[in-house]
């Protein structure tokens, strides 16, 4: 019952966060300078064809009005019409967000790959040259930002020693092996991008929760009854200490969602981030609603699994 609950508020409070993203997103986007309608006009169109068009996407009316039927229309699945393509929103982000997916999920399972024994390392080492150089190294990737490290790396590794292309996701009229093999050279820069920017937070963190799990008693039993001490770190402290990183871990897909958008704009990567990009030039309001809409679900539905996980895992936090 205890985790009925839980679980039945943190659904409550994901739903409250969705619905706050949605409305701030609505009138966020209509305070972009510019005229959508100078976007819709086509050359030739007459002023009432205009005027009739205009009607049609309901842009003649309040905001308040606009916001209603907007939240009906969400609510039966339907993100609107593109203002530019003449496309339901939703075809025109399912075809970019495989592409956002892939990124994402690669450099989060790149992060954690990575994290999980660089953090083991400088706890394990702590107070050692080894720590002093990760937390460093740490302190520094911190500061970082998304398009500071995307600028370096598109111009060193992509214009300077071309080892990598800096445009699109994969080459055209490539099939079978080759296709996957191009796709994964154009993610290449892209998903560095998005590891080198967050791996700083997921190693500090983990190694500061495990140098606190190794001291606690559970740990000291367990070498006094003869574990090796490899066992204690990674069978007994371990699995304590990922639990604080399980919670950066959904809060860092927040930031992946985020540093997506910047991503795929620098390298011309053809997901849901450059999908925006393009929308803001355009004042393509649909598609710029729809795309940050899936965007904050995804967030929040990560966190959500992340909160409904961590209690699953910590019965004192559903407790408390």
């Amino acid at each position: 019952m205890r985790l009925l609950s839980y679980a039945s508020r943190r659904l409550l409070r994901g739903f409250a966060t969705f619905l706050f993203a949605v409305t701030i997103t609505f009138f966020l986007v209509r305070l972009l300078p510019g005229d959508p309608m100078l976007a819709i006009a086509a050359p030739g169109m007459t002023e009432e064809l205009l005027a009739r068009q205009i009607a049609d996407l309901g842009l003649d009316r309040s905001l308040i009005v606009q916001y209603v039927a907007y939240l009906r229309e969400l609510a039966q699945g339907n993100l609107g019409i593109s203002f530019l393509r003449g496309q339901p929103v939703s075809e025109v982000l399912m075809a970019r967000l495989p592409w956002t997916l892939l990124l994402t999920g690669s450099a989060l399972l790149v992060t954690i790959v990575l994290g999980v024994p660089l953090g083991v390392l400088a706890a394990v080492k702590a107070r050692g040259a080894v720590d002093r150089l990760v937390q460093m190294v740490g302190v520094i990737g911190q500061s970082l930002f998304v398009p500071s490290i995307g600028i370096f790396l598109l111009y060193t590794l992509g214009l300077w020693l071309d080892l990598f292309p800096i445009g699109s996701a994969v080459d055209p009229d490539t099939h079978g092996v080759a296709r996957a093999l191009s796709i994964l050279h154009h993610l290449a820069l892209p998903c560095l991008t998005l590891v080198m920017a967050q791996l700083a937070s997921y190693v500090l963190t983990l190694r500061a929760t495990l140098i606190e799990s190794l001291g606690e008693e559970y740990c000291d039993l367990a070498r006094v009854k003869g574990a090796s001490e490899r066992r204690v770190v990674w069978q007994h402290a371990l699995r304590n200490a990922l639990l604080p990183t399980t919670t950066l871990v959904g809060l860092q897909i927040g930031f992946l969602v985020g540093g997506a958008v910047l991503t795929e704009t620098i390298y011309a990567y053809p997901g849901v981030g450059r999908a925006i990009f393009e929308a803001v030039g355009q004042l393509d309001y649909p598609v710029l609603q729809g795309a940050f809409v899936l965007l904050a679900a995804t967030v929040v539905l990560a966190n959500l699994l992340t909160d409904l996980l961590y209690g699953l895992l910590d019965p004192r936090v559903r407790t408390a």
